[in-house]
């Protein structure tokens, strides 16, 4: 293979009917869900439904701010269901360094002269590219949606949630990355990628059930971008930093642990 970004542009070729279904999926959560807003979010019957929950349980959904336009988008799209599809597509497309290896297909395309690294890094690339399509259609659909549905959000701050919730999802398509590089297995490359979304969804529930625990929004990725509300008051910085980071080198790390051992 001679062409410029040759496993990258075969990936993204490739993929582009998995991508137009995932984009499908993520218009129908928000043309489902965002509309409602103006009958259900403010209502009665969904405040009184809220009291009736358990205080623990409406904390960790982040119910608690489900009256305004901002914390109803972030509780049903950008922190629960937005973000749960956004995990699977992560966490597929992520295990693919790995699929590859084990159906033979990584070492005949290494056997053409591409690098050990740059397939790994391409293969991020891919992902990367993917998840910021989902993030900015996710985000523009948001902004189409925000006057119909009265949600009165702050489109820079739709930019900044958007931002986060790809931050998120690449983090655990990273870790996926380096677990495939690193075993040549796609069931690790999977738990991995999985473990590290739901874990950090745990550990920011967790916090959020008593002051003794919080310390746990320090290793919850989830909290790193989610602990302070992005729709609200706008992306926590540092978070969105650290997140984009740990990323970004665990992606750089796959390329390594492909280069460190034998192909199975």
């Amino acid at each position: 293979m001679t062409s410029i970004l040759p496993v990258f542009r075969r990936s993204i070729r490739e993929s582009w009917r998995s991508l137009l279904g995932w984009t499908l999926g993520v218009a129908a959560v928000l043309f489902l869900y965002l509309p409602l807003y103006p009958s259900i979010g403010a209502s009665d019957q969904m405040t009184q439904l809220i009291d009736s929950l358990p205080d623990q349980l409406v904390d960790a959904l982040g119910y608690n701010q489900i009256a305004s336009g901002a914390g109803y988008t972030e509780a049903t799209f950008y922190g629960l269901i937005g973000f749960l599809l956004m995990a699977i597509a992560a966490v597929l497309w992520g295990s693919s360094l790995a699929a590859a290896e084990e159906s033979g297909r990584a070492e005949l395309d290494l056997a053409h002269g591409i690098g050990r690294s740059q397939y790994a890094l391409e293969t991020a690339l891919s992902v990367v590219v993917r998840l910021l399509w989902l993030g900015v259609f996710a985000g523009l659909a948001v902004w189409a949606l925000n006057d119909p549905a009265e949600l009165d959000l702050d489109p820079v701050r739709i930019i900044g949630a958007s931002a986060a919730l790809v931050g998120l999802a690449f983090l655990s398509a990273a870790a996926a990355l380096l677990a495939g590089a690193a075993t040549g297995r796609r069931i690790w490359a999977t738990v991995v990628g999985a473990g590290i979304s739901v874990l950090g969804y745990i550990l920011q529930a967790l916090a959020k059930q008593s002051d003794d625990l919080e310390w746990l929004n320090a290793v919850s990725p989830y909290a790193w971008v989610y602990r302070q509300s992005p729709l609200a008051e706008g992306v926590d910085t540092g978070g969105l930093a650290l997140t984009w980071g740990v990323a970004l080198l665990l992606a750089a790390a796959s390329a390594l642990a492909l280069r460190a051992r034998d192909l199975r």
